[in-house]
């Protein structure tokens, strides 16, 4: 039986005219104007509406070459719907206004015999923004190319958490036709976000932040969980994906094949300057096998 995800936010954070939408993402990716890359085997890229981070967004997915991979795997955090653990959809397509992907339903049934994920209802699939909007990136860019998607929601996880969902689905990497679509927005700032962290050395407020958000970014291209984790205890930086963030550095450590996190793109919505201010931080990062 088909249970339909639609794509709940199309028309609001993002167009949903097919035509327009095509033409926005091709003049993204033209625009960023970067080499597709089989080595290339998972992108972190942000999750805001396309008025806010798409052009950045480009930057992630703009990398991949579709040529030999079936299966796309979607870690997404949880931004309404609390759940201690991992949350399988339980959809069979989700819908885009530029081609619907299905679900990869053997893949869902395996990672589900684990007893490890709980499984999400429609409605919290529907609601939730952070998977759908890489959605039509990955329906633009696998065009004509059958793939299937495994999206996975991931909850406010404890360190030992991450840990095991990470060793979990490291042997995933391993396999060549997967690929990691990795959702995260990087620092809310201002009294919206209840963080204003601001280190004056640095000048203006979005230069503060802007140091914050590098010095993150720098971690992750170390690969290291730990130090992220450090990281954020120290600073709390209001990375919405932190979670699928570190699951994934986790599966890097814990796979056979050896990758390299690289970012290529950095934006804020907007520059802050004054305490009244706020903005939110785009980054986009590729993650290649690293020979």
């Amino acid at each position: 039986m088909e249970r339909i995800r639609n794509a709940s936010h199309a028309g609001s954070w993002y167009t949903s005219n097919p035509t327009k939408l095509e033409e926005e993402l091709e003049g993204w990716l033209r625009e960023a104007g970067l080499p597709k890359s089989s080595d290339v085997r998972a992108v972190i890229a942000p999750h805001a509406g396309y008025s806010y981070s798409g052009r950045a967004a480009a930057y992630a997915f703009g990398n991949i070459d579709p040529t030999n991979i079936s299966r796309v795997f979607l870690l997404g955090p949880s931004h309404h719907y609390y759940t201690p653990k991992c949350a399988l959809s339980t959809a069979t397509v989700y819908k885009t206004p530029v081609g619907d992907l299905p679900i990869d339903l053997e893949v869902i049934e395996e990672l589900k015999a684990t007893g490890k994920f709980e499984s999400m209802d429609l409605r919290v699939d529907e609601a939730e923004h952070s998977m759908e909007m890489h959605l039509p990136y990955l329906a633009k860019v696998f065009e004509g190319h059958p793939v299937k998607v495994v999206p996975i929601l991931v909850g406010a996880l404890n360190a030992d958490n991450e840990a095991m969902y990470g060793r979990l689905l490291a042997k995933y990497i391993d396999d060549p036709t997967n690929f990691f679509s990795v959702s995260s927005d990087f620092c809310h700032w201002g009294s919206r976000f209840n963080y204003m962290h601001y280190d004056k050395k640095y000048g203006a407020i979005h230069k503060s932040i802007e140091a914050l958000d590098k010095m993150g970014m720098d971690i992750i291209e170390t690969g290291d969980p730990d130090a992220f984790k450090e990281y954020l205890l120290q600073y709390d930086n209001t990375i919405c994906g932190r979670h699928p963030i570190s699951v994934f550095l986790h599966m890097t450590r814990n796979c056979s094949t050896k990758i390299k996190i690289k970012f290529l793109r950095y934006e804020q919505s907007s520059q802050c300057k004054s305490m009244r201010d706020s903005s939110v931080s785009y980054a986009s990062a590729a993650a290649k096998v690293d020979a």
